[in-house]
């Protein structure tokens, strides 16, 4: 298959806004996919190469993106092979193999091309072919049952596999949880109190919410393996956490937990300093880890049990290095686990119902994070343009803090903590594309720089220390509340200073 009929087909699901459609419209492609060309064809999809890391940042991409292709010749064979060279490059000589790689890639590709490509290596698809939708579009392809294809792919967590197995015709009910295969980890949904939390969930543990890594654990005889969120090996980095594993009692297991950096008093770091830890290039600290789950113990799978249940053989197992919580419905004792969370530094609390399985890669309402939200007044200072359902509209605004003192630089000026396109309306995208135009004061290859004279309320998690901005610090999933314009409107000397985000840091 051309890669031409990926990309289109990735341009069509991304200007339909129906899920049906866009199952069908996936289903579809799907069905014209070559076996031996599905595995690439799934992670264009969802911009996740199957090779994973391909050891190319943005600026090494953009000195091959100067000339594309006339007409489409790429297949989706020519790219998964490139995608393999790039990720095997590797000692002496490899910057000239991936350069050399990457530029025959990119000039055999159409422009439309060339930007798809682009997205995955960096990791920007936008595309709207999400993962949960997907998986959907694979049964639907297939002719199996979704319920069926949604558990095979969270069991092996690997959807590019389940994709061939289900076209296959394999039987899905055989595939189940075997240590050392690491598993989609359940997700949960998010309220603003916890009492709304507890609606939702009935008969609960209200757990202490880390700021920590989620660490997936698995242990089976000697060999002790520990995965990331993503699914990422990456038990070399962590000994700390092997070495606590492989002390536990009993027999083959598979823990869910988080892990944090330490000081030598035993505090906790802050949240990208336990990231840092567990990245490739390594980071200062010790690890500790806690778990809050457990998915296989004790000679059995206990996904299918109740929580109330899997809590129990945990504690059994890990003893004190049982995440902290209460079990409760009523919500005046949930808030009171909030606030010893939140004084002992920690994220929030995350409320689990008692009675729900283990829904391995799924998002429900069977467990209900409540984190603290904070809100602040920034002014735009760039804007980008949009791809995929958003092109042709201005996007992704660049958010600045205020700086009086001028610390960071000019007295009085902005220091850029971030940029979102999170939590635009489609009437915000027309109205900002309108708005900053007439502000423009440059023009760039991502978008155009504008007059600071904008102020927009951005609700953040929190910020974290960064070395990308000048005032050190970056906002956490930042995302559009309200432009201060109009009757609401606010100058741009009345917003928040980079000190007052900068405070934030623990």
């Amino acid at each position: 298959m051309q890669l031409k009929t990926l990309v289109d087909a990735v341009a069509e699901v991304a200007s339909t806004r129906s899920r049906t459609a866009k199952i069908e419209l996936l289903a579809s492609f799907l069905r014209q996919v070559e076996p031996e060309d599905l595995r690439t064809a799934i992670g264009l999809l969802v911009g996740k190469p199957p090779q994973g890391r391909l050891g190319v940042g943005a600026r090494g991409l953009q000195a091959h993106r100067q000339r594309a292709a006339d007409r489409p010749t790429l297949g989706l064979g020519d790219v998964g092979e490139a995608f393999d060279t790039l990720a095997e490059a590797s000692g002496p000589g490899s910057t000239a193999v991936r350069a050399s790689t990457l530029a025959g890639l990119m000039a055999s590709a159409t422009r439309s091309e060339q930007d798809h490509l682009a997205r995955v290596i960096l990791g920007d698809v936008r595309s709207g072919a999400l993962e949960g939708i997907l998986t959907d579009a694979v049964a639907a392809a297939a002719g199996q049952p979704k319920e069926l294809v949604r558990r095979a792919a969270m069991l092996t967590g690997d959807l590019a596999e389940t994709a061939r197995r289900a076209m296959a015709g394999d039987d899905l009910q055989r595939i189940g949880l075997t240590p050392g295969v690491p598993v989609l980890p359940m997700l949960a949904s998010t309220a603003a109190t916890a009492a709304e939390a507890i609606a939702a969930t009935g008969r609960s543990s209200v757990e202490h919410k880390l700021d920590g890594a989620r660490l997936q654990v698995h242990r089976t005889g000697d060999e002790v393996w520990a995965y990331t969120r993503s699914l990422a090996d990456i038990t070399a980095r962590v000994p700390e956490v092997v070495a606590t594993v492989a002390a536990f009692p009993g027999g083959d297991l598979i823990l869910d937990g988080e892990t944090l950096t330490l000081d030598e008093d035993g505090s906790a770091r802050p949240f990208q300093e336990s990231m840092s830890r567990l990245s490739s290039h390594g980071g200062e600290g010790s690890l500790a880890v806690w778990f809050f789950d457990v998915l296989h113990a004790e000679g059995r799978t206990l996904i299918d049990e109740p929580l109330e249940t899997r809590r129990a053989v945990l504690a059994r197992i890990v003893g004190d290095r049982l995440i902290r919580g209460a079990e409760t419905s009523v919500p005046g004792e949930a808030q009171r686990v909030l606030d010893d969370a939140l004084a002992a530094g920690q994220e929030g609390i995350v409320v689990k119902s008692l009675d729900a399985p283990y829904a391995a890669g799924r998002r429900g309402n069977n467990w209900v994070k409540v984190k603290p939200v904070y809100t602040y007044d920034l002014v735009v200072l760039g804007i980008e343009w949009g791809s995929g359902r958003r092109a042709g509209t201005l996007s992704n605004i660049h958010l600045g803090a205020r700086d009086p003192e001028g610390r960071f630089g000019e007295p009085g000026g902005f220091v850029m903590v971030g940029k979102t396109f999170k939590g635009m309306t489609d009437e915000i995208l027309r109205w900002q594309t309108e708005h900053f135009a007439a502000l423009e004061t440059g023009r760039t290859e991502w978008g155009i720089t504008v007059a600071p004279t904008t102020v927009v309320e951005i609700a953040i998690d929190g910020v974290q220390r960064s070395s990308r901005y000048p005032g050190g610090v970056a906002l956490r999933f930042a995302r559009v509340k309200r432009y201060r314009t109009g009757a609401d409107e606010k100058a741009p000397a009345e917003a928040d200073t980079i000190d007052t985000l900068r405070a934030l840091l623990r």
